[in-house]
């Protein structure tokens, strides 16, 4: 028979665990619509940041400004955006299994493949299969554009001294607070737009030159694309970590209406069991 005291004791247990997990929940629920507004304010910029720099990449010869050299990707660096914290459901391992996928496939095709890291569960989920990183950062949770700056510009340095051919970025795409796609994305050398076969590219007049235009517009739209990649990843773990707790303060309700049903069926079995032992003892007496 269950010992009554410590199914009482599990019930307050899950009780406490719940009461944890809800306001786990309300909290990522409150910084999520922080979030959302974030990436749908700064999407519409980026978009057309990419398409401004698609468009003037196929008009410009690659030597007139580095990052739009295209190599031989003999030497890639993957960038793998994670968060801080845990408690968001698949959010970290869903990253890691798509940047291992990925380092798997160049290692066959490459020389050689580095990695940086932004977020602490990135950080220690390689350091324990012995990687070392160019660079690592850390994911608040919130971020800044000169926080995208930081991260962005010794890998941009890092490619002009041609150190690595190519660029790529793990991280999550936030659709909605139940879904958020994994992509993996090259974020250099810049993808050229592709024209159609009836258009001729346009001729630019660049005030006050082309390279000094280039030599501006080019790391901006570089910045742009990483803080977006960020905002996207913080919007992700917060849609992520409300949907875990939403199920894990669920799974605590089911518990412990299931321990509370164990409970009294164990305590209608003590007292059955009590009440025998009386009317046995009377019997006994009387007899």
């Amino acid at each position: 028979m269950a010992n009554l005291k410590d199914i009482r004791k599990r019930i307050s247990s899950v009780k406490s665990t719940q009461q944890i997990t809800k306001a786990m929940k309300m909290v990522a629920a409150s910084k999520l619509k922080k979030a959302q507004d974030g990436v749908v304010q700064a999407r519409p910029y980026a978009s057309k940041m990419s398409d401004v720099l698609a468009s003037l990449a196929v008009r410009v010869k690659p030597g007139k400004h580095p990052l739009l050299e295209r190599r031989d990707e003999k030497k890639v660096e993957l960038l793998v955006i994670t968060s801080d914290r845990g408690l968001c459901g698949g959010f970290n391992t869903n990253v890691t299994k798509a940047a291992d996928n990925f380092l798997q496939e160049k290692k066959a095709s490459c020389e050689e493949v580095v990695m940086s890291v932004v977020g602490r569960k990135a950080r220690d989920y390689y350091r324990r299969r012995n990687w070392e990183f160019k660079n690592e950062d850390l994911n608040p949770g919130s971020t800044s554009f000169s926080q995208a700056e930081v991260i962005a510009r010794p890998i941009i340095d890092r490619y002009v001294e041609g150190e690595i051919d190519a660029v790529y970025v793990a991280y999550t795409e936030f659709k909605s607070a139940m879904t958020q796609n994994i992509v993996v994305k090259r974020l250099l050398p810049l993808e050229p737009k592709v024209l159609a076969e009836d258009e001729v590219p346009v001729e630019y007049l660049y005030e006050p030159s082309e390279g000094a235009l280039l030599a501006d517009i080019i790391p901006r739209y570089i910045y742009t694309q990483m803080f977006s990649m960020l905002l996207e990843s913080i919007a992700s773990e917060h849609g992520s970590r409300m949907t875990a707790m939403d199920s894990a303060t669920n799974n605590a309700t089911e518990m412990t209406a299931k321990l509370t049903l164990i409970y009294n069926r164990a305590r209608q079995a003590a007292i059955t069991t009590e009440l025998m032992e009386i009317v046995s003892g009377a019997e006994a007496l009387n007899s």
